[in-house]
């Protein structure tokens, strides 16, 4: 699809590029003040949370992400692991996943259809839970970087219809 000549994928890759810069430039600050995440939904703003967990809620959007935890090697190269409840009435997919420094994620889909790959993403289906890693579908990086002091890794999720997620995954060894 075109928009005023520009072709819509060139509109989001350079709307995602932009939002990777505000959080590497956001991450490269000393500030230990946790801040609050927040969807592009124009909706609810929710309140910091505990690592590894966020609540993403507007109208039309229910969803919960939980136990987000970044099995990384000394090189950065890795899985991240979560639970992902789409409590809202739409099917949802997550389409990306971005680390600082414009590091972005490759999505595998899991064999059965909610968690499967399709050519929006990740399908979450509605009224279900999704487990990424292991048989489920995966989120992998390769040489991440961008881990704080609190031990964390600063992602960003970009879903179709929730749009763009702050999340903070607590980061194991892997």
């Amino acid at each position: 699809m075109m928009c005023h000549g520009i072709p819509a994928r060139t509109l989001r890759t350079a709307a995602v590029s932009a939002t990777l810069a505000v959080l590497a430039a956001a991450c490269s600050g000393n500030s230990s003040e946790p801040t609050a995440p927040t969807t592009s939904t124009g909706g609810s703003t929710s309140a910091p949370t505990t690592p590894g967990r966020i609540d993403a809620t507007a109208p039309g959007i229910d969803l919960h992400i939980t136990d987000a935890v970044a099995h990384l090697d000394a090189t950065g190269t890795g899985e991240v692991t979560m639970t992902i409840r789409n409590g809202g009435g739409v099917p949802e997919h997550l389409d990306m996943v971005a680390a600082p420094g414009g590091a972005r994620a490759t999505l595998q889909g899991g064999s059965a259809v909610n968690g499967s790959m399709t050519t929006s993403g990740i399908l979450l289906q509605p009224a279900s839970t999704t487990t990424f890693g292991g048989p489920g579908p995966r989120i992998l990086f390769h040489q991440v970087r961008g881990i704080t002091a609190d031990h964390t890794l600063p992602l960003i999720l970009q879903f179709g219809v929730a749009g763009l997620v702050h999340l903070q995954a607590r980061v194991s060894d892997h």
